[in-house]
């Protein structure tokens, strides 16, 4: 068999796993978009829950998700890249290095139910925050840094080392240099995978299942340390726990919906900006 051939052998296969991949996409959106936009409508969008959400809208669901998602936002993106500009920039080669890198490896992939048990033991009980908004931020914070520190930290390796030395070599000292001239390039790549993490957290539900959630609040929280509703957990109630499923599975799948069309604007931002900050670098 030629080179050639294998070659169009190779070629062929991964078309029909990335086609495989699309066509089974389509068909789950297909599925929750048919049965779910007959449920979108403003009320449903704009009103508060009532009568054990049979009726009623979810924006005090869509409202915490919201704020959890803010929470998270302030704690892993400013700590994810100051850690990933520390390990890539200023810590010394060695087997500690090494080590914390494969911790941070690690715990990106420990299951989020994990997370969930350690932000009880630790926001809720240890510092007293109780169920609540910051509770349920902190706990997603942690489960996206090392996301983040990740994502940052291979930006920052793209970064050619000729940017860092002719910076050097004019007199600037190292942060200026990382400043000017490190951080423009890798920025892209950062806040890439920064909200890519984020629409991840937006979307899991063991985290909060402990730290906060509440599946009917017909008010908005009034302070980080409220309960909230959120709608991963409001879809997984609706759709396995309800005392009424059948009645409500039509509003399960408008949630799904609502849910999907918000990570999607999450991810389309994260293209966005990657975009603008390519266009600025290159100018």
């Amino acid at each position: 068999m030629s080179k050639r051939l294998k070659e169009k052998i190779g070629f062929t296969v991964l078309r029909l796993a990335g086609l495989l991949v699309i066509i089974i996409l389509g068909i789950i959106l297909y599925d929750i978009i048919s049965k779910g936009i007959g449920v979108i409508s403003w009320e449903f969008l704009s009103q508060m829950p009532r009568n054990g959400m049979t009726e009623g809208g979810i924006y005090p669901a869509i409202i915490g998700t919201f704020y959890v998602t803010i929470i998270t936002a302030l704690v892993s993106i400013p700590l994810g890249i100051f850690a990933a500009i520390y390990l890539n920039e200023y810590a010394k080669k060695g087997k500690l290095t090494r080590l914390i890198r494969l911790a941070i490896r690690n715990l990106s992939g420990v299951p989020s139910i994990v997370f969930g048990l350690f932000g009880v033991a630790l926001f809720v009980q240890g510092m007293g925050f109780g169920t609540s908004i910051l509770s349920a931020g902190l706990t997603l914070g942690l489960m996206t840094l090392p996301i983040t520190v990740t994502a940052s930290e291979e930006a920052l390796k793209t970064v050619p080392r000729s940017y860092r030395e002719g910076s050097l070599a004019l007199g600037a000292t190292k942060w200026q240099s990382i400043r000017t001239n490190v951080l423009p390039a890798a920025v892209p790549g950062m806040l890439t995978g920064s909200i890519l993490g984020l629409a991840r957290a937006a979307g899991e539900t063991a985290p909060i299942l402990f730290t906060g959630a509440a599946f009917f609040l017909p008010f908005l929280p009034d302070s980080p340390f409220s309960q909230f509703m959120a709608l991963p957990y409001h879809l997984y109630i609706l759709a396995t726990q309800h005392h009424a499923i059948s009645q409500v599975r039509p509003l399960a799948y408008g949630t799904a919906l609502v849910l999907i069309t918000l990570v999607l604007i999450v991810n389309l931002t994260a293209i966005i900006v990657r975009a603008r900050f390519r266009k600025r670098f290159k100018r």
